[in-house]
């Protein structure tokens, strides 16, 4: 007579601690990123109206706001062209290519807007996007 050996089954379940964690992390994420991105448009810009206007495919991008005046804020803390410059270059080191989205009042003055614009390409900038309203 041979002895069979009686096999044990292992349960299997499914570990719910790690799920937690998981949804946890994510929320924390998700509350850190909504009040930085409504920081950064806190800025009070009245964007200009454009007919043609599309929305980005990507939103992935290094956000500067100009105000009326002329005004350059990196999110929603006032700076100076060069710290503007400074902060784009320190971007497109850690982060390229750079892709920025430009805030510009509609009365901020055309020099302005170039002066950016030649700033943008001086540090590299491959993607520039100018913020407006969509008719």
């Amino acid at each position: 007579m041979t002895r069979r050996r009686a096999r044990t089954v292992d349960e299997v379940s499914f570990q719910l601690t790690p799920m937690i964690d998981m949804t946890f992390l994510l929320l924390i994420f998700f509350m850190v990123t909504q009040r930085i991105t409504e920081q950064e448009l806190s800025v009070p810009v009245r964007l200009p109206v454009a007919p043609t206007a599309a929305e980005p495919e990507r939103i992935e991008r290094d956000l500067i706001n100009l105000d009326g005046e002329g005004q350059y804020y990196i999110g929603d803390r006032p700076a100076s062209k060069e710290e503007v410059l400074a902060h784009l270059r320190v971007r497109f080191e850690n982060f390229p290519p750079l892709q920025i989205y430009l805030r510009a009042d509609k009365n901020t003055p055309a020099k302005k807007i170039r002066e950016f614009v030649e700033m943008a390409t001086e540090v590299g900038a491959i993607d520039l996007i100018f913020g407006v309203y969509a008719n």
